[in-house]
Parts: C-alpha cells; structure tokens; sequence
C-alpha cells in the first residue's frame, strides 16, 4: 500500500473575487486545493472606475463609496463561503485594471514569502462575448508571471 507523501512548503493562492458565479467556483476551488496543505488564500476584490466616472469628482466620490459598500458585502459572502472549508484567509481590495491588480497581489506574496507557491485562481466565464473578446482569464493567462487556475 502506497500513501501519498503531502506537500511541503506554503502555498498562497490569489483567488479574484467578485462574488459571481465564476469567482465563487474559484474561491471553492482554492479552499479544495489548499487542504491538507499549509497555506493561505487571499481574496482580491478589484474595483474598478470607468473612464467615464473618471470625468467627474462627483462621481469619483459616489463609486468610491459604493465600492466601499461592496467591499463589505463580498467579504462577508467569502467569509461564509470558506467558513465550512476553514483554510486562513484574507480580504483585499485593490483598485484597476482586474488582470493588472491579481499579478500586482501574486508578485506581492511572492516577494513577501520567497521560496514559498503562489497561483492566481480565477472562473471562467460562460458568457460567448467574454469567450469571443476576451476575459480576464485570457489577460492572465498571457502575462501572469505566477501559475494560473482557472476554473470552470
């Protein structure tokens, strides 16, 4: 009988989420991953303005507190999604560009823990559009300098 030897060293998965069908899949699908192994997942919301907003400080001011608002609400979606699975955790919101944001937070880890696994974990998207002009999937899949998940 063979037993599976379990990973060493840390992980830490970077998990995008917008509290979307896709982003809930990736989040269980991080939380999957990282049991019987030692590590984190980092929850990453990206807000982000349109150019349009970026015209008026009024509108400015309004986004940024219904990003607050949101920021809130999803942290509490993802602490009830991983309450059950109960891996450590984080909550970060970043502002940007989404693709741009999730390899900012990898490289981050990585500097921060060098010599310890970190991944980007995203859902796809079902949505023909997305698949026909492109997702952030399809941006990290061409410049993420970290593993990439994603999960259908």
């Amino acid at each position: 009988m063979t037993t599976a030897t379990p990973p060493t060293g840390s992980v830490h998965f970077v998990v995008g989420y917008d509290g979307s069908p896709p982003a809930s899949r990736a989040l269980d699908g991080a939380a999957r991953l990282l049991q019987g192994r030692i590590g984190r997942i980092e929850v990453v919301y990206v807000a982000h303005l349109s150019s349009l907003a970026m015209l008026s400080p009024g509108a400015i001011a309004e986004m940024e507190d219904d990003f607050d608002e949101i920021e809130q609400e999803l942290r509490a979606q993802a602490a009830g999604q991983l309450r059950a699975s109960g891996p450590a955790w984080g909550f970060a919101r970043r502002e940007g560009i989404i693709a741009d944001q999730l390899i900012a937070a990898a490289t981050a880890i990585g500097e921060a823990h060098p010599g310890e696994d970190v991944a980007i974990i995203v859902g796809s998207s079902s949505h023909a559009t997305r698949r026909v002009l492109g997702s952030v999937a399809v941006g990290l899949a061409r410049h993420s300098p970290v593993p990439l998940i994603i999960v259908p």
